[in-house]
């Protein structure tokens, strides 16, 4: 999720900047990044082409008039100068800068095979290097799966600028006309007589020219894609499983320290007195340190609190076990997540703000000859990713270095600019590996807790934050309460509907008064609903946030998504319908639904509408695709049951459909899992499959037992046995996924199959017992069952 799209706008741009990289990891920074617009070559290691019989070419000895600036620096997505993100060694390696950050989403190898594929190189000579957080490459918030959707148009553009160069530095140097030459797989060779020059030879004369412009650069028919569209092997599984890749909390630099932090159980919470001799009794506690109170609002300002810095991260958590601490009460000692529920709920049922109208739904409900109502709530959520916030930083005195697993290292920068008081000149964060983040890495506030300790204790440190850390001091998804309305006519059909959310918003991290949604929000399945329904209005309640609200993988999808498609279940039941069918029904004919011309205020991802429509035709045949995969209408055995859901997010259409048992006791496996996906232009097929099966199994487990609760201002929940997750032996049996074939623009897929994950689990229960659960989670962290007796039959 994007802040712009929210409404939030935390930090101001400032100028750029470049700084020297640490050998800890590897980064292309300002000394391997070439500044001349027309260059190409970043690196040159070797003195020629191994093994090659062919002419080495001396790009000094060629008289070549000198390059004018390029002319790619602002095309659609931004810089698309080919020195920006490609360098060609005179081995023939291609190296390609990626600038989004790595999580496991695979986005390094989308990246490389964008590009690779435009500038015709040979994929077992590609290599890839993470970007430092820099404003030259553009937007870096690997945040709102939109990497592959803001970059597709500019590294295509550049790659193909890069292949057209090498080619016409081929044709130079035999003196040809450039339609006489080609390129492929790293080679460019001639039809005059066959001879060939390889990329390696070529990049020293190719930096010499012009870079083309954008109307003259040829890019390939997508019929002519080699690379693209295809299940290409993992750039990053290999390092992994060798151990070579580089992980927030692999960092390590000189003479550094370790820090472990002791937070306020509050947000807002403050530091009283603080006894430390036992602390600093213990072997390898090397120091002390109070951090400031955190002050409204949020922000991605550091909690506060106490750190221990110790020789290693184990001697700094046993002395902050050893510390004394006196926690302060703050604004939100009272908050009780318990009777917060029941106050949204209240809100709930009471005329709202209306965001999106349709016809006249209050003359509609009193003509209904049925009328349904439903509540449905939803918890706080944590991210838990595999691997907790660590950030290392070294303070020089003058300059500021970090290394840290962040989603968005420019807003990491401009953060410590902001509450160091440094100039962003003199501060370079470095991207690490991120093992998993799901939004949590996109907040910075531990790679500010580390710059902090970094200036006071005078050597580099690294801050470590622990399991418990991680889900008690976190970002949390947000709690929700929804109530939902329909009407039916004497034939069954949906005339009439009503939405009402109530949710504390994630602005309210960002603005300490904001309790109303934000348009951003609103219309990630609420303003966005894509019913053909005479009669139909969306509003949305107040609640102010008492923790620091974040996104978390696919927002506030997550709980509308849970809500419309078990209600339009609930329809269809009350109707006596087939729910597929009638879910069909509810979709309506093939149109485009804009809900802008129904008083909404809809951002559609930031996605150009005419790019970007909200097609219900391409809903629908997911819907079929995924229920013909499934054997829809199948004889089920007892106990079993199936759910369909639908949900169109980050311009991605994704069906879900599951098959669950459910014995007599509430134990509940799941056989099978079909999911269809329009995701338009997909760059990985393999890739994109692994996300629809990781997206929906973290959608299962929240769905299943995800539950974030609050007493006296302070998150229950500590570690793994309070906060469960999904167990391997609890994974679904059978998984397959369908991805259907689209030339429509590429959206995103890390984040669109999490929200139907929940409502089809819950109506395949229902389908299954009879009996409808509509508060999440459906179990709990602390049983291992369905409680089957506490829920009245729908």
């Amino acid at each position: 999720m994007f802040l712009e799209e929210i409404g939030i706008n935390p930090w101001q741009e400032k100028n750029p900047m470049g700084a020297e990289q640490s050998p800890a990891i590897v980064n292309l920074t300002r000394r391997g990044f070439v500044a001349g617009a027309g260059l190409l070559v970043v690196a040159v290691t070797l003195a020629g082409c191994s093994g090659s019989t062919e002419p080495v070419i001396d790009a000094n000895a060629m008289d070549i008039p000198e390059a004018g600036p390029s002319p790619l620096t602002d095309v659609e997505g931004g810089d698309a100068t080919p020195a920006l993100w490609i360098a060609i060694e005179k081995d023939g390696t291609v190296r390609i800068t990626c600038h989004r950050s790595e999580m496991g989403q695979q986005i390094w190898t989308a990246m490389a095979q964008i590009i690779a594929d435009e500038l015709e190189a040979d994929w077992e000579n590609v290599t890839i290097v993470q970007a430092e957080g820099h404003e030259r490459y553009g937007d870096q918030n690997t945040d709102g799966s939109r990497s592959v959707r803001y970059n597709f148009h500019r590294l295509r553009l550049a790659g193909a600028a890069m292949r057209q160069m090498l080619v016409a530095a081929a044709a130079l140097y035999w003196k040809l006309d450039p339609a006489r030459c080609s390129a492929a797989a790293g080679k460019v060779s001639n039809s005059e007589n066959g001879d060939i020059l390889s990329y390696g030879n070529l990049a020293g004369l190719a930096a010499k020219l012009q870079v083309p412009a954008e109307s003259d650069i040829v890019m390939k028919e997508p019929k002519d894609w080699r690379f693209i569209n295809q299940d290409i092997s993992s750039l990053t599984v290999p390092k992994i499983t060798r151990g070579e890749g580089t992980f927030g909390i692999d960092v390590n630099v000189p003479d550094m320290v370790h820090a472990v932090i002791a937070r306020p159980p509050q947000v807002f919470g403050r530091t009283g007195t603080v006894e430390d001799v036992r602390a600093l009794a213990i072997p390898g506690v090397l120091k002390i340190v109070k951090l400031p109170d955190a002050k409204p609002p949020a922000m991605f300002q550091p909690l506060g609190g106490v750190a221990v810095i110790g020789v290693d991260t184990w001697a700094a958590i046993q002395g902050r076990n050893a510390l004394e601490v006196e926690w302060l009460d703050g604004p939100n000692a009272d908050y009780d997540s318990a009777k917060f529920r029941r106050a949204m709920e209240t809100k709930a049922r009471q005329p709202g703000t209306i965001r999106r109208s349709r016809g006249n739904v209050g003359t509609a409900l009193a003509a209904a000859d049925k009328i349904i109502a439903a509540e449905y709530y939803t918890p706080h959520l944590s991210q838990s990713p595999m691997e907790p916030p660590a950030a290392t930083a070294r303070w020089t005195g003058e300059k500021l270095e970090c290394w840290a697993c962040v989603q968005d290292p420019q807003a990491t920068r401009q953060t410590l600019a902001d509450l160091l008081d440094i100039d962003k000149e003199n501060i370079t964060v470095n991207a690490t590996w991120l093992g998993g983040a799901f939004g949590r890495k996109s907040k910075p506030d531990f790679v500010v807790e580390a710059a902090l300790l970094a200036r006071q204790v005078g050597k580099p440190v690294k801050v470590t934050w622990t399991r418990e850390d991680e889900i008690r001091h976190g970002f949390y998804h947000t709690a929700s309460a929804q109530r939902l309305e329909a009407g039916l006519d004497g034939e069954g059909k949906c005339i009439t509907y009503r939405h009402r959310s109530v949710f504390p918003p994630i602005g309210s991290t960002f603005n300490a008064g904001m309790d109303a949604p934000s348009d951003g929000e609103m219309g990630m399945g609420a303003t966005d609903v894509p019913f053909a329904i005479p009669n139909l209005q969306v509003e949305s309640g107040t609640a102010k946030g008492h923790l620091r609200i974040g996104w978390l993988r696919s927002v506030a999808n997550i709980y509308h998504a849970f809500a419309v498609q078990s209600f339009a279940a609930e329809i269809a039941h009350a109707a006596g319908r087939d729910q597929k069918d009638y879910l069909l029904e509810l979709i309506g004919e093939p149109r485009l639904v804009d809900p802008n011309a129904e008083q909404a205020s809809f951002k559609n991802y930031g996605g150009a509408s005419a790019d970007y429509p909200i097609d219900t035709g391409r809903l629908a045949k997911v819907a079929r695709q995924a229920a013909k995969m499934a054997k829809w209408g199948r004889q089920l055995p007892d106990g079993h049951g199936l759910g369909i859901a639908v949900h169109r997010s980050f311009l991605t259409y994704v069906a879900t459909v599951i098959e669950v048992k459910v014995t007599a006791d509430g134990t509940l496996t799941i056989p099978g899992i079909w999911l269809a996906v329009d995701a338009g232009t997909v760059i990985n097929p393999r890739h994109t499959r692994a996300q629809m099966e990781g997206g929906t199994i973290f959608g299962l487990s929240n769905a299943l037992y995800g539950e974030i609760t609050a007493k006296n201002g302070a998150v229950v929940q500590d570690n793994f046995p309070t906060w469960r997750v999904m167990r391997m032996s609890e994974a679904p049996r059978i998984f397959e996924v369908e991805i259907i074939a689209s030339s429509s623009p590429p959206a995103g897929v890390g984040e669109p199959p999490t929200p139907p994950a929940a409502p089809a689990l819950a109506n395949a229960i229902f389908n299954a017992t009879g009996q409808r659960f509509r508060t999440l989670p459906l179990i709990g962290p602390n049983r291992d069952k369905l409680d089957l007796s506490a829920i009245t039959k729908s």
